[in-house]
């Protein structure tokens, strides 16, 4: 067996992972993981709050993998047929990956922002994904957003992406410097004026989407106050019966944020039942952006957001959305009904209704965006046991595309000189980068903790004069 894996994110990490524990030891196998950045991890390094660290910790089992002498990472190769966004990606057509290998999976997540069409891009309104992709410093990184110029900023959505942003946002740099954010993204946090985040969301308190630890997260912010609700809105209907992660929502809302309101320069709101209804942009008239908005219930029936015909404006001066996202309509396979790639049973779909043999999508690539990492690891278990049941008894009726007996040792022609000029980044080369950006992290902890030593010896001087 040999197999590619299209992306380098978790799902395909925990793939191959997998495969070595179930595939049998006496079997002379291959697998290569290729990801057009030039890192491996995917949204683990680009995608975690910086203030997450935790999270992070699956890496351990990624290296784990890679160890393996059957296991090889190609960074900085686009595979596809289509341009890459990155310029300077090495590429690979996908007939080269058909000709080369016997199996196939798909892990390429779900890469682009869903909008809104009320809310077109323009320098008053980004997507969250931007947001996230500066303070992570992903390769495709916008330029920073003038946080220095304005005080009031909308989240139009209200998942745990959201409520990452905001505290952001809403942080101390002080706290900040103690994870691994980027200095360029901290000495633009130390310039903002942002005074208050609202976070708006078309459904009510027990539909919201964010989990118990993030609004835990935000309740508990030591810099920013929450604004209070109005108590009806956290009594639900009469009859109606609430879950575990329900009740405990309503009665952490209920008892409002650490910080009791007005006594903090930073706050933000939980603006439940709006819905954005259009957007006008600054003029010489109003300095500010004004966010419309529809005032919405929700129909016990659909469980949807409908509208009640009133409809309120909000003076902002930047409107973020994090509406969720989807797959690259560009790529093989993807659905433009389902916003990713077609499965069915963890095996890729034509749009003619045929399975392809041995070809697999796994993660948010197959699934769509949506679930924790936990979701992905255990999705990914699941491919690769497919995989292996599909190698022990083959499924009839499925469309052959792939090379169904390849040289293990060779590799496509264009990987061969990728990585003969330097251009390809394999796992050996990240581990010495990712060492070095340990090293300076610890040079970094190590001054800090030298000027905090320093500012309280002189503060207990001071005092003692």
């Amino acid at each position: 067996m040999k197999l590619a894996i299209i992306g380098g994110g978790p799902s395909a990490f925990y793939v191959a992972s997998r495969l070595h524990k179930l595939l049998p030891q006496t079997l002379d196998y291959r697998i290569h993981l290729f990801d057009r950045l030039w890192s491996p991890h995917g949204l683990v390094r680009y995608g975690v709050a910086p203030d997450h660290p935790e999270v992070k910790n699956c890496t351990h089992k990624f290296d784990e993998a890679a160890l393996d002498r059957r296991l090889r990472f190609f960074g900085n190769v686009n595979v596809g047929d289509n341009p890459s966004p990155l310029q300077h990606t090495v590429k690979l057509p996908l007939s080269s990956i058909f000709s080369n290998y016997s199996h196939v999976v798909f892990a390429t997540g779900c890469t682009l922002p869903k909008r809104h069409s009320e809310l077109p891009p323009s320098a008053s309104c980004t997507s969250a994904l931007s947001m996230v992709h500066w303070y992570t410093q992903h390769p495709n990184a916008p330029s920073p957003p003038p946080l220095d110029k304005i005080s009031h900023v909308s989240l139009i959505g209200n998942g745990n992406v959201s409520l990452d942003v905001a505290r952001m946002l809403l942080t101390n740099v002080d706290v900040l410097r103690k994870y691994d954010v980027p200095e360029r993204v901290l000495d633009v946090l130390a310039e903002s004026t942002v005074k208050h985040v609202s976070i708006v969301g078309r459904r009510g308190p027990l539909e919201a989407a964010f989990t118990m630890k993030e609004l835990r997260e935000m309740i508990n912010l030591p810099d920013a106050s929450m604004v209070p609700l109005a108590p009806e809105l956290l009594q639900p209907s009469e009859g109606v019966p609430l879950t575990r992660q329900q009740t405990r929502v309503l009665q952490l809302l209920s008892k409002g944020s650490k910080n009791t309101f007005g006594t903090t320069a930073k706050t933000w709101s939980l603006d439940f039942y709006r819905s954005p209804a259009g957007l006008m942009v600054p003029s010489s008239e109003n300095t500010r952006s004004q966010l419309s908005l529809a005032h919405t219930v929700v129909d016990p029936a659909t469980q949807r957001a409908v509208p009640t015909g009133e409809t309120s404006t909000v003076a902002t001066d930047l409107v973020v959305t994090s509406l969720g996202f989807h797959g690259e309509p560009t790529a093989p396979y993807f659905d433009p009904g389902l916003g990713h790639l077609r499965t069915l049973s963890n095996r890729i779909v034509t749009n003619a209704g045929t399975t392809l043999r041995n070809v697999y999508g796994s993660g948010w690539a197959s699934t769509g965006a949506h679930g924790v990492l936990a979701a992905t690891m255990m999705n990914a278990y699941d491919v690769a046991e497919t995989i292996v049941n599909d190698r022990m008894n083959p499924v009839e009726g499925t469309e052959a595309v792939l090379n169904p007996d390849p040289s293990l040792e060779e590799l496509p022609e264009e990987v061969v000189h990728g990585v003969r000029e330097r251009n390809i980044v394999e796992y050996p080369d990240w581990k010495r980068i990712d060492e070095e950006e340990m090293r300076r992290g610890q040079v970094r902890a190590r001054l800090l903790l030298g000027l905090s030593a320093h500012k309280t010896h002189f503060q207990r001087f001071f005092i003692g004069v």
